[in-house]
């Protein structure tokens, strides 16, 4: 017999999970975004592949749609990712003169 039923230690973590990374996404200084940002996408890149490795070895139907949802929503956030860095790597570049004449 167990002591502690294991959907709660399960959930007590996943919890735990929530408070932790809230916690560390918003003390993140503004100069560090893009670093996070490019370390996430590639998280996510790991997710489609072992979404992928799950969808094809599952036997049954709703496995298969699982893991190909999975594999969607992954490539939607690396995607999305890869957006948001780039508009934010665009931020701190600098602005060109127009070749055109001076306003005076």
């Amino acid at each position: 017999m167990e002591l502690v039923n294991p959907t709660v230690t399960n959930l007590i973590i996943f919890v735990l999970a929530i408070y932790v990374g809230y916690h560390v996404v918003w003390t993140v200084t503004p100069a560090l975004h893009t670093p996070l940002m490019a370390v996430t996408n590639a998280i996510s890149a790991i997710v489609i592949v072992g979404a992928m490795l799950a969808a094809a070895l599952t036997e049954t139907d709703l496995g298969k749609f699982m893991g190909t949802l999975a594999v969607a929503l992954a490539a939607v956030n690396v995607f999305g990712g890869f957006l948001v860095t780039r508009r934010m790597l665009e931020m701190f570049k600098k602005k060109e003169k127009k070749a055109g004449g001076e306003k005076k």
